[in-house]
């Protein structure tokens, strides 16, 4: 049975605020388990206990589960090359051998017995390549077979995007090869693989916009979460019309379009002139493959700005300066995404090895972390049935003020007090621990993919409070690169050994669970900031296991 105080909290969730006013530290739990995010994952912790009581009571079929885990892991082994023998749901000497070699060509410790996350990863690849697709063509014509897609999808996985891809044939899911194009394009600039893209609702829309009874394509780049293709208030839309030599492209800046705001002719098209926009569409630069460009629609009158500076030039160079803005706060998406061009033009992330620069490496890092974020967090909310990304974001607004005055210690208090301080906040917000976690993994991808700072730190900060120490590891990187909290080298260096000590004793990893390399490249690069030697925590008085779990039964 539920508690008095669960009961209340669940049937506030009944009514949806959308508004995210003041809230204080004694009732985060209202705040969230109150709202529509709790509430889902309470219905889901007690569909999964319901589940767990009919597992108990039926031995035979845990047993049968467990034969048909075993007949997956062998059929992906013996896809990729490693021979496991006849999948017969039984881990051998044969199948651990097998597990071994893929260790060994993964660069995983080679112990014979997957871990979770190297399971999953084999057994969604071996599905994943089951699809098909031009990658899997292009992998069977390689040196290494199918094998060599472990390591495209692995380093796609950690945000390296492996370069040149070619089309044989058709593009992702049979759409023309200038769309697919385009998708791999968007995806190279942006945290999703073009596969995560194509997923998301929104990205991508059909209609027959030139009326030649063929599919037409819409691309919105405003769902990518990459400020590289959005200006200050638009981003670029991409509308593709079939011709009989092909797809043309035509490039627009817009925002909340649908395939109704635009009318083609053959290939050309423009935006419709009834169409309510903040800014005239404007055309891009011309794309390769004789790609058309829209034309400008007429001049509309604009309040006349300010000219901005005159064009400097140097070495033969023409600068051009922006005209005078507001200051505006640091973009960790944009900063991602730069970093990101710069990383695949470098070869590959640095490693302890190669780091020339421990502030970018360390930016590497972060945007790394990030996208494990992004990319769970995304998963999570994909279970929660009937809830929408708005009434997420919502929900996830209220981390930010009830954490307010935690964040603003970061920059003074030592990690282990902080964390103390934000115990004492978990105790009194009348939720579990397992619910804290999902709701603050949840807020972390919202923060992150709406570039809110606050509700991302907080999420982090609840992550850390509730025993998951790694994750300190975000708190470091924004003291250090200076992203939602003012610069501080020497608390950088506190979160990040707080987050090191957990690791080297044992803790899971969270960001790139396959590298464990990554905690060395950390230490070293984090000790380069100062120069010095890295600062390492007091050892915690008291571990995650003084924190009690509050049970809704």
């Amino acid at each position: 049975m539920l508690s008095k105080s669960l009961k209340t909290a669940l049937a506030a969730s009944i009514v949806f605020t959308s508004g995210a006013g003041s809230v204080s530290a004694d009732n985060l739990g209202a705040a969230l388990v109150g709202g529509l995010i709790g509430g889902a994952i309470v219905n889901e912790v007690q569909r999964n206990n319901r589940n767990n009581r009919t597992t108990r009571r039926s031995t035979s079929s845990t047993y049968s589960a467990a034969r048909e885990q075993n007949r997956e892991t062998q059929t992906s082994l013996n896809y990729f090359g490693f021979p496991a023998g006849t999948p017969d749901g039984v881990m051998g000497r044969k199948s651990r051998t097998a597990v071994g070699q893929y260790q060994a060509f993964m660069g995983f410790p080679t112990t014979g017995k997957l871990s979770p996350y190297e399971r999953d990863f084999l057994v969604s690849s071996y599905s994943r390549a089951q699809i098909g697709g031009p990658q899997v063509i292009k992998a069977m014509q390689g040196n290494q077979g199918v094998r060599g897609l472990l390591h495209v999808w692995r380093d796609e996985a950690a945000g390296v995007r492996s370069a040149g891809l070619s089309y044989s044939g058709s593009g992702y899911g049979g759409m023309p090869i200038e769309v697919s194009q385009a998708v791999d394009e968007i995806a190279a600039s942006a945290e999703p693989s073009a596969e995560q893209l194509l997923q998301r609702s929104g990205f991508m829309h059909l209609a027959d916009l030139n009326g030649d009874g063929k599919n037409d394509y819409m691309i919105d780049t405003s769902v990518s979460g990459s400020s590289f293709w959005c200006g200050a208030t638009h981003c670029s839309v991409m509308v593709f019309a079939s011709t009989p030599q092909g797809y043309q492209r035509n490039d627009f800046m817009a925002r909340g379009v649908t395939t109704a705001s635009f009318s083609c002719h053959q290939g050309v098209c423009r935006m419709n002139e009834d169409t309510q926009m903040a800014s005239a569409a404007a055309p891009a630069a011309p794309a390769p493959g004789g790609t058309v460009m829209a034309a400008a629609p007429a001049p509309v009158a604009v309040a006349t700005a300010p000219a901005p500076a005159p064009a400097q030039p140097l070495a033969g160079i023409q600068l051009f300066a922006a005209p005078a803005a507001p200051a505006a706060t640091l973009s960790l998406a944009s900063h991602c995404s730069k970093l990101s061009l710069l990383t695949g033009s470098n070869g590959g992330y640095m490693t302890a090895a190669t780091m020339t620069d421990p502030e970018v490496a360390l930016g590497e890092q972060f945007c790394l972390a990030r996208s494990y974020a992004i990319n769970t967090g995304e998963g999570m909310v994909a279970k929660l049935g009937g809830v929408t990304q708005a009434q997420v974001d919502s929900q996830c607004d209220a981390f930010g003020p009830a954490v307010q005055p935690f964040l603003a210690k970061l920059g003074t208090s030592s990690s282990q007090a902080l964390v103390g301080e934000v115990q004492k906040f978990v105790l009194q917000s009348n939720m579990s621990i397992e619910q804290l976690a999902n709701t603050a993994g949840i807020c972390m991808f919202s923060g992150y993919r709406r570039d809110n700072m606050e509700v991302a730190l907080g999420a982090a900060l609840i992550m850390v409070g509730i025993g998951q120490r790694p994750y300190a590891e975000l708190l470091g990187h924004h003291l250090s690169q200076g992203f939602g909290v003012a610069k501080s080298t020497a608390q950088a260096q506190d979160w990040y050994g707080l987050a090191l000590t957990a690791l080297e004793a044992g803790a899971e990893p969270v960001f790139a669970p396959g590298q464990p390399e990554r905690s060395g490249l950390i230490k070293a690069a984090s000790a380069g900031l100062s120069g010095g030697a890295m600062v390492q925590p007091v050892p915690a008085a008291a571990s995650s296991s003084a924190l009690p779990t509050f049970s809704s039964d």
